[in-house]
């Protein structure tokens, strides 16, 4: 098909009338089908292709921009791909087993809501999986709070604020993955520049929850622990639980603070655990290990808590995430190459002339994704792309703006009751997401700490102070 005008680029209402047509297509697919954003994902490439070819490109162009497009994530998701081989090995040689083993041993009731943040913290760095923490611990945690007559709210939002303390910085995350991949830096500098901002909400959060703790516990002795103990019991019935399993992520933190490059870096973590972990599970072989890779860990322990949590991983089960990375690049190299996302960002960006206006800007589209395309996925891939070339034109590194998503759109999706991941958490603690929003205190804290640090110049990052970690972006 060949176009029968010269290509300009999209006006302002034609932008619009693509976004807004992805939105509604979300909306109603997400909402009232309650089906996954790929197919969603893929009509909204399609409405970018029609309005390109609208306005004078050549389906030539168009498929060239996709690919473009796809080209720029293709080192996320060769990252993507390998972290689904590492979860399946590291969970199948015990390795996240034991990581959860010994976080399960930091609860005190004395200190029950930090216990709670600490633990569901630990649990979702190791697994890379706020979900599947709430579903796991989550529960356990709520049944021993109440026990302890602490409020329902109270503890969902220690949960949640542990649980995407994880989510946000476990390099084995979907959504750590996604977001530098969308602002066109890599995983590790990405993690590394969410480093600051992160701790000292994480820190002040554990600091109200220890406040809390004093005002809402009850007695010490009425807590009924059963719950965190049957899981203990569980892993260790099902795998040998050692601490020369903490090496393989020791590795990998290791390899993050020597700058060593994201995917040697993630392969020599499985290499360490495909090594000593049949020396200490004498159930697991090479033919274990190698299916654990590619088709994740099955977990049959008998305890359904702990078998959603430990069936995870493996090469194959990354691929929803892979896809639809791809589809939206699709999606974000036809909006680059036709004008679309330039004009609307020049248009929310119109006036701002300081960093801290433009973090503050990118902060808000995350929520209003969240709100409006109601997916966590979305509110980076939308806004990452759409913001991506303003960064780079003001000189300002990938990183800044792969940490200002997550800061936003990566933490606040669990607060919008009718975003996907407001109401999976709402069908897994049974407490709406209105009401323990007030005690979600990372989740609120996070985009807060991120404008304050920025306005005061400590959150800010320019290509020409670190350019070799740059990802080319065209």
């Amino acid at each position: 098909m060949k176009a029968t005008n010269a290509p300009r680029k999209a006006k302002l209402w034609e932008a619009l009338t693509v976004f807004f047509g992805l939105v509604l297509i979300m909306c109603v697919s997400i909402l009232k089908f309650e089906i996954e954003p790929h197919i969603p994902m893929f009509i909204g490439v399609i409405f970018a292709a029609l309005m390109a070819m609208r306005i004078g490109y050549s389906w030539d162009s168009i498929e060239k921009a996709m690919v473009r497009g796809i080209s720029q994530a293709l080192p996320s998701v060769m990252i993507l791909i390998t972290i689904g081989i590492l979860v399946g090995i590291w969970i199948a040689t015990g390795v996240v087993p034991s990581m959860i083993y010994y976080g399960l041993g930091i609860l005190k009731p004395s200190i029950f809501l930090v216990a709670a943040c600490l633990i569901c913290s630990i649990t979702s760095l190791a697994t890379g999986s706020s979900w599947g923490t709430a579903a796991t611990m989550g529960i356990a945690l709520m049944g021993i709070a109440q026990g302890l007559n602490i409020p329902a709210p109270v503890t969902a939002g220690a949960i949640l604020s542990g649980a995407y303390f994880g989510d946000k910085m476990s390099p084995l995350s979907d959504t750590t993955n996604l977001a530098p991949a969308m602002s066109g830096t890599d995983v590790f500098t990405h993690v590394k520049a969410m480093v600051k901002p992160t701790m000292i909400t994480y820190v002040l959060t554990l600091a109200i929850f220890a406040y809390l703790t004093t005002r809402y516990s009850g007695p010490a002795g009425g807590a009924d622990t059963s719950g965190i103990e049957a899981l203990q019991e569980g892993l260790k019935s099902t795998f040998v639980i050692s601490p020369l399993l903490l090496l393989p992520p020791i590795v990998v933190i290791v390899t993050i603070a020597f700058k060593m490059p994201a995917l040697p870096g993630i392969v020599l973590g499985i290499v360490v655990a495909t090594f000593i972990g049949p020396m200490i599970q004498p159930t697991v072989g090479m033919k274990e290990i190698l299916g654990s890779g590619m088709n994740g860990y099955l977990s049959q322990t008998g305890i359904e808590s702990l078998d959603k949590l430990l069936t995870a991983g493996g090469l194959m089960n990354m691929m929803q995430s892979v896809s639809l990375t791809l589809i939206a690049m699709m999606f974000g190299g036809i909006a680059e190459e036709t004008g679309q996302m330039e004009i609307i960002v020049k248009t929310v960006v119109q006036g701002i002339r300081s960093v801290t206006g433009l973090v503050v800007a990118t902060l808000f589209t995350c929520l209003l994704s969240n709100m409006t395309m109601p997916e966590q996925y979305i509110s980076l891939v939308v806004p990452g792309r759409m913001f991506a070339p303003e960064y780079r034109r003001r000189g300002l590194h990938p990183k800044m703006l792969s940490s200002t998503l997550e800061a936003s759109g990566t933490v606040t999706s669990c607060l919008v009751p009718w975003n996907t991941c407001g109401v999976y958490m709402k069908s897994v603690l049974h407490v709406s997401p209105m009401a323990y929003l007030p005690f979600a205190v990372f989740n609120l804290l996070m985009p807060i700490v991120v404008i304050v640090m920025t306005a005061l110049g400590r959150n800010t990052f320019y290509i020409k102070d670190d350019p070799d970690t740059v990802i080319e972006v065209e």
